[in-house]
């Protein structure tokens, strides 16, 4: 591996490795790229191979205490020979004062375990059309459009993710087509939500509500808001296992179950308010 090098990712290379999650099936959102790389541009790294990219990481640092991992890929035709190892090393290699998480595909856990990651619960992403979801969903009503993201708002998501990230938070509202929306009570924020196109269909993420009927209403103005012949594309939305409204409202909707992640962490599960959480933001970042 003497021709193998590792370095930072441009933001064109980024665009390669979410092309590559894309084939994996991880169907990224049409602007994750220019979300992603914003947060921190130097959380992306590539393995370069006779100067081509075959391998690819994030960790991505909100702060000097936490970070999220995720983009860990190794091109088919290169894996089983070590260089997604020795990309992983190199990633990790500055985050012995992080708090890591990442969510990973279940047959993988004993490899992170190896790595020091523990078991913290399951992700589940459940699908269904627009059309069939608006059916079961009664209209939205005290809902208003989010562009933003306002002291208010971050004080809000606090609640709901391990540590402040107010850039990413700003990027990831404002990005072209994505559409949020916010529930407020007395002059309260009590849920917010953000629908991005992606490959396939729609993702609702995050979903953060304090109650299952707030989550539904926000559910409910964010398809309102698409257009009316994108009513056979599908919306995914991936629900935290220990939430049993989200999966009671899942059920409720008629979603299909299709897909699950192992949440992991390298030093503690974080104390945040999973109960509140009906959508992950993102498999990616966290």
């Amino acid at each position: 591996m003497s021709d193998y090098v590792i370095r930072p990712l441009t933001a064109d290379e980024l665009q390669q490795a979410v092309d590559w999650a894309g084939r994996e099936g991880w169907n990224p959102g049409h602007h994750d790229t220019a979300c992603f790389h914003n947060t921190d541009s130097d959380g992306f790294w590539g393995g370069f191979l006779d100067g081509e990219m075959i391998a690819s990481i994030s960790v991505v640092h909100y702060n000097d205490t936490f970070a999220f991992l995720g983009f860990y890929i190794v091109h088919p035709e290169f894996r089983g020979a070590g260089h997604g190892l020795k990309l992983w090393q190199h990633a990790l290699s500055n985050c012995s004062a992080h708090n890591v998480g990442l969510d990973g595909v279940v047959d993988q856990q004993h490899n992170y375990r190896k790595s020091g990651f523990a078991f913290a619960y399951n992700n589940y992403r459940f699908t269904g059309t627009i059309a069939d979801i608006q059916r079961a969903l009664k209209p939205s009503i005290g809902v208003e459009t989010l562009t933003q993201a306002s002291d208010a708002l971050v004080a809000y998501d606090r609640q709901l993710f391990p540590t402040p990230r107010d850039t990413f938070l700003q990027g990831w509202i404002s990005a072209p087509t994505h559409v949020s929306r916010v529930y407020s009570e007395d002059g309260e924020i009590k849920g917010y939500a953000t629908l991005r196109p992606c490959q396939t269909g729609y993702k609702v993420g995050p979903l953060f509500a304090d109650r299952a009927d707030i989550a539904e209403t926000l559910l409910a103005s964010l398809l309102e808001a698409l257009p009316a012949d994108h009513s056979a594309q599908e919306v995914f939305i991936d629900i935290p296992q220990p939430n049993q409204a989200a999966f009671d409202l899942a059920a409720k909707l008629g979603l299909e179950k299709v897909f699950e992640t192992a949440r992991m962490y390298s030093s503690h599960q974080p104390d945040i308010e999973l109960n509140r959480i009906f959508g992950v933001t993102t498999f990616e970042l966290g």
